[in-house]
């Protein structure tokens, strides 16, 4: 169900002391440095359980009075763990885009947290995922992107076919007890919506498009495909970035409506129009949109054209349109401390031959990329500060990170 949307203004908003009352407030902050300090000196502060960390945060209480999870939810290693377990082990994830397996053979490999993965297309054209682990000694079979018409591990040369099938195990005369059948590739539910491709690790689910569609975006699967998130737009290239902080410190930074743009991209800032910024929440999904950017072009140079749609698919991928531009942005946890951040490029046909266009609007992107990972990795050793343990909420601003942080709690508590 849609909820209603809450209109900010991000580049006039001016902080203001907040000193709220009641039992959710701690307005010392000495409170707070004693809590931390005590824990920097004692080596079983997570053996509370990651369960409980769960618990220091309520979602019940209204963004207005709520405070922010404890920084242990970004430092914790039991809480990471738990993390992997609940939150990317379950559910549809978004893996990579339809165009890298567009025909049978075409394969590329992933990975998320301690999973790895080998998608691709088998002889028949047919959508397959397995783990990227070869059944003999654990090696992974397959690396990059590629084409290829069975997987040959490079350890001991068992070989699978595309469909998963163990075809061939090399030196195994004298084995007892095997059955080769038993030892094909561990299969992985995989299917696709508009140009992503998307994998579950549970069994007992359906890849039916439509059941698909509800699960992972719910109601706002219309305005997205409405709003040019599809399959007609050409790969231009990918990047990525290794980041010093915990996952969600990236989407936190995603999510605060464009509070910190004017502050930290003034070039991009310059573009967008943020008088007209608003959020609307759903499901699982949270979309931001920038109304009235650049409507003028400075010699026919118009990356961001003059809306901006921002749009936050949980847990961890976030799809920006804009002008003739659409990127995402995939945050794979690698630890307590660390993620990658993939971002993939992709632009209107029309415009694929304009190198020009196309290296100056990379160039942009790239200066945003690299002001942000210095914010997220200042923000991590915030948080593993002894100062620091729990945060409050610009209430007309930060509704979608309040909205992440209340589903990344549903998510662990079960």
């Amino acid at each position: 169900m849609e909820m209603a949307m809450t209109v900010m203004n991000a580049a006039t908003l001016q902080p203001k002391p907040l000193r709220p009352k009641g039992p959710y407030f701690l307005p010392n902050p000495r409170t707070v440095f004693n809590f931390k300090a005590s824990s920097l000196h004692n080596p079983q502060v997570s053996s509370i359980g990651a369960p409980t960390l769960v618990g220091q945060f309520d979602p019940t209480i209204p963004i207005e009075r709520a405070v922010t999870p404890p920084s242990s939810w970004y430092t914790d290693p039991s809480f990471y763990s738990l993390e992997l377990d609940t939150l990317f082990y379950r559910g549809w994830q978004a893996a990579g885009y339809t165009e890298q397996i567009k025909n049978p053979g075409e394969f590329f490999t992933c990975r998320l947290g301690n999973a790895e993965f080998v998608v691709c297309r088998d002889g028949d054209g047919k959508l397959q995922a397995f783990h990227n682990v070869c059944r003999h000694h654990a090696s992974l079979l397959a690396y990059g992107s590629g084409r290829k018409s069975c997987f040959v591990c490079p350890y001991h040369g068992w070989t699978y076919g595309l469909d998963g099938s163990l075809l061939k195990a090399t030196r195994i005369t004298g084995i007892q007890n095997f059955n080769e059948h038993e030892f094909g590739l561990i299969s992985v539910k995989a299917a696709t919506w508009g140009p992503f491709v998307l994998l579950n690790m549970e069994q007992d689910v359906d890849s039916d498009t439509d059941i698909v569609e509800k699960e992972w975006l719910g109601s706002s699967s219309e305005l997205l495909s409405n709003n040019g998130v599809d399959s007609s737009l050409s790969f231009v290239c990918r990047r990525d970035y290794m980041i010093e902080c915990n996952w969600k410190v990236f989407c936190d930074n995603y999510l605060d409506g464009g509070y910190h743009v004017p502050y930290a991209h003034k070039g991009l800032a310059s573009g967008l129009n943020l008088d007209h910024y608003s959020t609307t929440i759903y499901e699982k999904v949270s979309i931001q949109k920038c109304e009235g950017g650049s409507t003028e072009r400075t010699n026919d140079y118009d990356r961001l054209g003059s809306k901006a749609l921002y749009a936050f698919v949980y847990p961890n991928f976030m799809i920006n349109r804009y002008g003739p531009w659409m990127d995402t942005n995939l945050v794979l946890p690698l630890g307590p401390r660390k993620c990658q951040v993939i971002f993939d490029y992709f632009i209107e046909p029309s415009l694929m031959d304009n190198k020009d266009f196309i290296e100056r609007s990379l160039k942009d992107s790239e200066r945003v990329q690299v002001e942000d990972v210095v914010l997220c990795e200042g923000v991590q050793r915030g948080l593993e500060s002894p100062a620091y343990d729990i945060g409050r909420y610009a209430p007309t601003v930060e509704n979608a990170m309040h909205h992440f942080h209340c589903l990344l709690h549903k998510s662990l508590k079960k």
